[in-house]
């Protein structure tokens, strides 16, 4: 992919002096009290901080927190909290600046932090006027937020239509590479994992993924609807008995190619979903009529994990059972440790598959790890960006 890389901009010596506009993904949990939580996402952003600083810039950085109301600053919503951890991970004082979009006051060498930029007037509906605007605060817009790549925002795709240079940060050029690498040109077998409640959701993605992939390996309840249209009982589970034909396609487009989408052949049942249900372990054929199937069985969990040591690439996205109960969790585990054993090149993207890999210390075995959740799916979906398509509109002229 063609687009310009702020590292490049820095190792060639055309920032120093340059006011540098940082569209970073600071959007953390808090607690009630407003305390963050989990600051994985702040960390993430130092390096392209790191990166103008050093490079002699004068920085503004921005980012959305939670869903505020356009003109309406709550105290929810402030980057407070933000500006205090930022300060804390760089070692130096970030001011948060409030009204910003008409001008900001920041020397070489400094850091500010812009208030929600979700607070805006006409930030969600890219409003050009409003895109302008924050285009002159800078010489150089960097885009560094690929959790916010699939939205064409003010404040992410109109800032760089209009900025003078345009450019990706190193978090969302990172991004760009493993996709590319994992999707683009890809080492075979390319092996997907897709799992998650419902097939509505993730459809398209399945379609998407059934054209490319060797195996397509389902999850969750989106495996109960594959069962179920494989012919396999599936009692009381979560299941879509409507999309059963969209199923039955997607196997089908698969076997055309040569290609599988692995049934489960035994699963781990309970009578109720609760964390001290017990736990029954049965073959796929031998569902009863009041089970609720919440993990696959070790025997699929075996299978699936040989084909995972095998393959070239592997793309994950969603545990393939209940991991948040322990007795139901020995599938998810079994399948985080197979990616974290093989040598395929690995790319893993999604809330819950993240909360698996942190669960599971796997985190550094892991090829890539997105940080984006909604933007990962659309790449699998086989969309493009709109980051992608402004950058790569810039960087060509």
């Amino acid at each position: 992919m063609n687009i310009l890389r702020f590292s490049d901009l820095c190792a060639q010596g055309r920032v120093a002096g340059k006011r540098v506009f940082i569209r970073a993904d600071l959007n953390v949990p808090q607690d009630a009290a407003g305390r963050i939580t989990e600051d994985t996402r702040i960390r993430a952003s130092v390096p392209c901080i790191r990166m103008a600083l050093d490079a002699g810039a004068a920085v503004m950085v921005t980012s959305h927190l939670g869903r505020p109301t356009e003109g309406q600053l709550r105290p929810e919503d402030s980057l407070a909290p933000v500006a205090a951890r930022l300060a804390e991970l760089l070692g130096r004082p970030v001011p948060l600046k409030q009204d910003w979009v008409g001008g900001v006051d920041v020397k070489r060498g400094d850091v500010v932090l812009l208030e929600n930029c979700r607070v805006n007037n006409g930030e969600k509906k890219n409003d050009p006027e409003l895109a302008r605007k924050m285009a002159a605060l800078c010489d150089i817009f960097v885009h560094d937020a690929f959790g916010t790549a699939h939205r064409a925002e003010a404040s992410t795709y109109g800032i760089a239509q209009f900025a003078p240079v345009a450019c990706a940060g190193p978090l969302l050029a990172a991004e760009i590479d493993a996709i590319t690498k994992a999707l683009a040109h890809p080492r075979r077998p390319l092996v997907a994992i897709v799992a998650g409640s419902k097939v509505s959701t993730k459809l398209s993605i399945l379609q998407s993924l059934a054209s490319k992939v060797d195996q397509l390996i389902v999850g969750g309840g989106i495996a109960n609807t594959f069962m179920l249209a494989a012919g396999l009982p599936i009692g009381k589970s979560l299941a879509e008995p409507a999309l059963l034909d969209d199923a039955r396609a997607v196997i089908a487009a698969m076997k055309a190619r040569g290609a599988e989408v692995p049934i489960p052949t035994d699963v781990v049942t309970a009578k109720t979903f609760a964390a001290d249900a017990p736990a029954t372990t049965k073959q796929a054929a031998d569902v009863a009529a009041d089970d609720l199937i919440l993990d696959i069985g070790p025997q699929t969990a075996r299978r699936l994990a040989d084909q995972l040591k095998a393959a070239g690439t592997i793309v994950w996205n969603g545990p393939v059972g209940v991991f948040e109960f322990d007795a139901f969790a020995h599938g998810t585990e079994t399948i985080a440790r197979a990616i974290a054993d093989s040598p395929a090149f690995s790319i893993a993207g999604g809330g819950d598959t993240l909360a698996a890999i942190a669960k599971y210390g796997i985190e550094g075995q892991i090829g890539y790890i997105s940080t984006g959740g909604g933007a990962f799916l659309e790449v699998l979906e086989g969309k493009t960006l709109p980051a992608f398509e402004i950058l790569q509109q810039r960087a060509a002229g």
